[in-house]
């Protein structure tokens, strides 16, 4: 056996000789280690799973598990290259529509199809060719695990059978058998909801999974039953991590947010979080008030909302975003660091002259009927107000299904992430503006660049839990709204967030929200390779991977920056930005043959795709396209593949030289 390295077998033995031991209990003897170390050489080889890259979901559910089932419409482009030949159009797209909502589309199916056993036929076979073409980059031990327990067996007996002359017979016999003992329709079942499964072998996720959209939670049960994923946090994603350590200034913005956008359900329906007293308050305080201003937006045409609701939701979002404005001054007083005063405003509203002076300059304001703020303190809490924080706050703690989901976050998460020659990040790295990487206080200490992320997501992870100082973790609660709109914020990284100059005020001066330097300096290739430096990102194709920033792809803008260096693929999938954008969010996807860009236009319904067979429409943009197809053994995990052979190289050495003994 050759020896591999520069350091013989025997002084790296010496230096191993108790991590040989632990592995030989499980390989006891040459004969597995061997074994083992052909499975993993034979996994080196194959193909590089898809990796599949996405950001801003911001509540669109439906939408995002249209694009989990479809896998960014790369299911359907398997089908065409399969039958495209064979089928029609139409034929292929019903497939499709069946493979992504195979429960509901049966249904519609019983229906309308007057021969049950001819569609079972049919469609079991063509299921069968499109599960063995997803399936064929994968060993048999990792497909033989997305299997259902139920039909494992017998899908892969079909999966791994070619149909031939000789056993043509026992082939068609099995689906007719399926067929016969009524088991078709959960055969058809198992079987699309592998083949979703294989489709994606990692789903990235770039922040911002909560904010403008109805079902952020019913995203996270989703990913709470999902396999091979990683979420990289957003600001809006950080709201609600602070809200749910009880930060009061995180819980008001949040409950703001969601009353501008009448999304209630994820706070009433997802988390169960109590918003009787608020509207009570709200009432009394402002029952006269129409609060025009803070009228939620709902998209046009939208009728759902009735005048009397609108007009609840109106005062109520008032009333939490005059107690917003007084708990960010008392945070922001207890942390003089952060150089935040800049934000107190309320204390320059003149009530008489209805005018807010800032910098200097009058603003007129449209509206100065603030009952519960007193001219001579105008920060200070209301003994009705301070009440209705503390039943807003304790709403949020004990929602078991908020701790539970922001338990996701921590389990599947951090500040970014390093994948395979990629940097994903959701907003930004803080930078001077001669393109240097700016230290940022972070209690106390300043960091840079790859130790500002790291130590801000361990700061942020320090909030929940237990064994934390309890100064250290009142620090790390208060550190959330400071994540959320803090100057120097990776998650923000803008001058200031002007929500009371948004809400009151015309001018745009005023209401500018400059960028950091990042924004500018991104677009240069060298300022891309200093940051990937920085985090130790080495190949020939690297790339950073943001979000946050909405592409406009409608006026032209491309998301393919920096000569190829920066992808940024926040792409709208919120319905309220597809103005902006002109479509309707991003996929990346990066395969054994390189990457590509997919851009979505927006999606109906899962109803509507179910009935009617109607697809989110993509258009694929290839960004790299690789000579050679990418293997395991070129990415990560091939590294720690490699690392395991030769430590069972290693073992063998020891077996086979007295150094280890056998066992049987």
């Amino acid at each position: 056996m050759a020896e591999t390295g520069k350091i013989p077998y025997a002084a790296r033995i010496e230096k191993d000789i108790r991590l040989l031991e632990l592995l030989s209990q499980t390989f006891g003897n040459v004969s597995s280690a061997a074994t083992e170390i052909i499975n993993l050489e034979a996994i080196l080889n194959l193909p590089k799973g898809t990796e599949h890259f996405v950001a801003d979901i911001h509540g669109e559910h439906e939408a995002f598990a249209h694009i989990l089932k479809n896998a960014s419409g790369n299911i359907k482009r398997k089908v065409a290259d399969l039958f495209g030949t064979t089928m029609r159009k139409d034929e292929i797209r019903e497939l499709c529509s069946l493979i992504y909502y195979p429960e509901k589309k049966l249904e519609y199916i019983h229906e309308e199809e007057a021969s049950l056993d001819d569609f079972y036929s049919t469609t079991l076979h063509r299921l069968v060719k499109v599960l063995q073409t997803v399936s064929a980059k994968y060993t048999r031990s990792k497909v033989r695990k997305a299997l259902p327990k139920e039909f494992a067996y017998i899908i892969e007996e079909l999966l791994h059978e070619v149909p031939s002359e000789k056993k043509a017979g026992y082939y068609n016999r099995v689906i007719e058998t399926i067929i016969s003992t009524n088991q078709a329709d959960s055969f058809i079942i198992a079987i699309c909801n592998v083949i979703q499964r294989l489709s994606i072998d990692r789903l990235h996720i770039l922040g911002d999974i909560y904010d403008r959209g109805q079902g952020a939670h019913i995203i996270l049960d989703t990913l709470l039953n999902y396999k091979d994923y990683d979420i990289q946090w957003g600001n809006h994603d950080a709201l609600w991590m602070g809200s749910a350590a009880g930060n009061d200034c995180c819980i008001a913005n949040v409950l703001r947010i969601s009353l501008r956008y009448d999304n209630m359900a994820t706070l009433e329906d997802g988390y169960g979080i109590n918003l009787v007293p608020l509207a009570t308050f709200a009432m009394e305080t402002y029952g006269d008030d129409p609060c025009p201003i803070f009228e939620p937006k709902v998209p046009s045409g939208d009728s759902s909302l009735s005048l009397k609701s609108r007009r609840i939701i109106a005062k109520m979002h008032k009333a939490i975003s005059v107690i917003q404005w007084k708990l960010e001054a008392a945070l922001i007083a207890r942390h003089p660091e952060w150089n935040m005063e800049g934000r107190n405003l309320l204390h320059l509203i003149d009530m008489e002259k209805k005018v807010v002076l800032i910098d200097g300059k009058e603003y007129p304001m449209p509206d100065v009927n603030f009952p519960t703020i007193d001219p001579a303190d105008p920060y200070r809490l209301s003994d009705e107000e301070a009440e209705l924080v503390e039943k807003l706050v304790h709403s949020f703690k004990i929602s078991d299904k908020l701790k539970k989901h922001i338990g996701v976050f921590f389990s599947h998460g951090c500040m970014y992430n390093v994948c395979n020659g990629n940097l994903l990040f959701h907003a930004s790295i803080p930078m001077n503006e001669d393109g240097t990487l700016k230290e940022v206080e972070v209690m106390g200490r300043r960091y840079k660049g790859k130790e500002l992320l790291h130590n801000v997501g361990m700061l942020m992870r320090s909030a929940f839990n237990n064994d934390t100082p309890a100064d250290v973790r009142d620090y790390a609660v208060d550190y959330y709204f400071y994540i959320w709109c803090g100057p120097d914020s990776p998650l923000f990284d803008k001058s200031k967030m002007a929500t009371f100059e948004r809400y009151f005020l015309t001018d745009k001066a005023v209401r500018h929200e400059e960028k950091g330097h990042y924004y500018r300096l991104r677009l240069d290739p060298k300022i891309c390779d200093l940051i990937l430096d920085d985090f130790g990102v080495v190949g020939k194709h690297r790339h950073i991977i943001n979000g946050h920033v909405p592409v406009k792809a409608g006026d032209g803008e491309n998301p393919i920056k920096a000569e190829g260096k920066l992808m940024v693929i926040d792409g709208g999938f919120s319905k309220a930005y597809h103005n902006t954008t002109g479509i309707a969010g991003y996929t990346l996807v990066y395969h054994s043959r390189g990457l590509q860009l997919v851009q979505h236009e927006p999606f109906s319904s899962a109803e509507d795709a179910a009935r009617n067979g109607t697809d989110i429409k993509s258009t694929t943009q290839v960004v790299e396209l690789n000579a050679d197809p990418v293997c395991v053994r070129d990415t990560d995990i091939g590294g720690e593949l490699q690392g395991q052979i030769d430590e069972l190289l290693e073992l063998l050495y020891a077996y086979r030289h007295g150094i280890i003994k056998e066992r049987k």
